[in-house]
């Protein structure tokens, strides 16, 4: 199905980056929360957000394996955390 915007074929969800299925998911909590939507759409957009959380949880499950995989040392897991950048 084309984007109305931009008349390209949208992404598949499981395509999508994480940044955008974020972007995506909050853009449909935004339109639920204004609560102008019928039934039928809130159910829809429901659905996938639902799809959305559930992708985004497999994307950063798979990202922290990575990670813990790239902090293992010979002697076993090195547990030293990561700081956020300021």
């Amino acid at each position: 199905m084309p984007d109305k915007k931009s008349n390209k074929p949208e992404k598949k969800v499981s395509e999508a980056s994480y940044e955008e299925q974020l972007a995506r998911l909050e853009e449909i909590v935004r339109k639920m929360e204004q609560g102008e939507l019928d039934l039928e759409k809130s159910i829809a957009l429901y659905e996938e957000g639902i799809e959305l959380l559930q992708q985004c949880e497999e994307k950063l499950k798979l990202a922290e394996k990575k990670v813990e995989k790239l902090l293992k040392t010979d002697k076993g897991t090195k547990k030293t955390p990561i700081e956020p950048e300021n």
